[in-house]
């Protein structure tokens, strides 16, 4: 695998960092890595970095978004969460990826059994933790306005919601984010990782 230079970054377009994206995860579920000579790879991004994607996960530990996407050093901006929320530095630090930086697509992703959404379910309180998980709530509303849901059932579907949420803010308060989809510069979507399976399903 060769390393991401200003060259093949310029020539990427959304579909293609998107099709890389699910190509890496293939790999990854099936525990087939890409190889890769991670020393030069050090070497040759010290004289810049040229990522192709910016992903935005939780931080649970289970979820490291270059393993799972079965990426190099070089490769990806990620940033990291816990519960994949959406704030003022989150968005600036995408805003950079993508404008300054020439990142194609933006990735959301967050998984399953997600203990920030599990949290937030159970009405969690403590310290810091409590505003983050204020984030979280509308998504446990609307997956809560549905009936006859079980406890694992409801935080599966309030981690769907808040990936789809964070991906409506992103568009709602980032002119820069928002405009670049529009003009077809960049691609924002959604996914899902299962902790079971180490598959990502992006959503349409």
């Amino acid at each position: 695998m060769r390393t991401q230079t200003k060259d093949i970054q310029e020539d990427l377009k959304p579909k293609d960092a998107h099709k890389i994206l699910v190509e890496g995860n293939k790999r990854f579920a099936q525990n087939v890595k890409a190889q890769r000579n991670l020393k030069e790879q050090v070497f040759e991004t010290s004289k810049g970095q040229f990522p192709f994607a910016v992903i935005l996960s939780c931080i649970d530990s289970r979820v490291p978004a270059e393993l799972v996407f079965d990426q190099g050093i070089g490769d990806i901006f990620s940033v990291r969460v816990a519960g994949n929320i959406i704030n003022e530095d989150v968005l600036g630090s995408m805003e950079y990826a993508c404008k300054v930086a020439g990142s194609k697509i933006v990735v959301v992703l967050g998984h399953t059994k997600c203990g920030a959404v599990t949290a937030a379910c159970n009405n969690f309180e403590m310290g810091n933790i409590t505003s983050l998980l204020y984030k979280i709530k509308p998504a446990v509303s609307i997956a809560s306005s549905e009936n006859n849901e079980t406890d694992d059932q409801l935080i599966e579907k309030a981690a769907i919601q808040n990936v789809l949420l964070s991906i409506e803010r992103i568009r709602k308060e980032s002119a820069i984010l928002s405009d670049m989809e529009r003009s077809g510069e960049i691609e924002i979507v959604g996914a899902l990782y299962s902790v079971d399976t180490a598959e990502v399903e992006f959503f349409e």
